[in-house]
Order: structure tokens, then sequence, then C-alpha cells
């Protein structure tokens, strides 16, 4: 799937993306300052938290409580090798059956992640962004 968006069609974007799922982890891929985690903010508020959504740049990790179950959200930018995720405890979040949005998931090595949906987003012409959504699963 392919969108091309500006920031005012997010909530709709974020609700493509939830619809258009096969799992419930997506590993965010982009430059710095893209939007990767302004798309996520609307993705949990999409999916019925009502937290308020921060970036975990410092804390690796934040949990969201949802109307049904919770979700994690990852900012691996900061890690220096997977032998820290796994530190972190990263594979029971892994493992569990909530979603798991990913920022920086290269960070890490690739097979720590089993079956996942890629988010690709780059900027297109005057400001507006491409998003391409990759299963692989």
């Amino acid at each position: 799937m392919e969108i091309t968006y500006e920031l005012k069609d997010i909530e709709k974007v974020a609700q493509q993306i939830i619809e258009n799922s096969k799992t419930k982890t997506l590993l965010f891929y982009g430059d710095m300052g893209v939007g990767k985690t302004t798309l996520i903010k609307e993705i949990v508020q999409s999916l019925g938290s009502e937290d308020e959504v921060s970036s975990p740049t410092f804390s690796i990790v934040n949990e969201y409580s949802l109307t049904e179950g919770k979700l994690y959200h990852f900012d691996l930018y900061r890690l220096k090798s997977t032998e820290e995720a796994y530190d972190l405890g990263i594979e029971d979040y892994l493992d569990s059956d909530h979603w798991k949005l990913i920022e920086w998931p290269e960070k890490v090595e690739a097979d720590l992640f089993d079956d996942f949906d890629e988010v690709h987003i780059t900027i297109a012409d005057n400001n507006k962004r491409l998003l391409q959504l990759n299963q692989k699963y």
C-alpha cells in the first residue's frame, strides 16, 4: 500500500494503517524529522488510547492503555547494539499479543522480529509525505 499525505490527513492515514496491517508489530523507517512519532501518536489515539502520547527517546519504550489491551511504542534510536535491546527485555514485549510500534528498528538485528509490517516514510514534494506499508510475515 502506498499513500501520499499531508499533516492534515494524518488521522485518515493512521486509520488506513490500522485497517491494512496484517500484524500488531509495525516497524517504522524514515529519516529524522520525517514524522514517524507524529504518525505513531495518531495511531495510538485511533486505537482508543486516552493516554498522553510522547516520544520514548529517553525511556526507549512507552506503554499505553487501549480500550482492548496495551500498546508499546519503542524508539530504538539511542541503542548501540541488539544486546541493549535484550537488556531492556524487548523479547518479552515482542512475544506479547499487544500492539508494538517500533521506530528505528534497523538499530537491532533483523531476526529479532518475526511477523511484522514495515512502514516507510519519506518526504515528497511540497511538504507531503510518501508512506509505504509492506507486510513481512
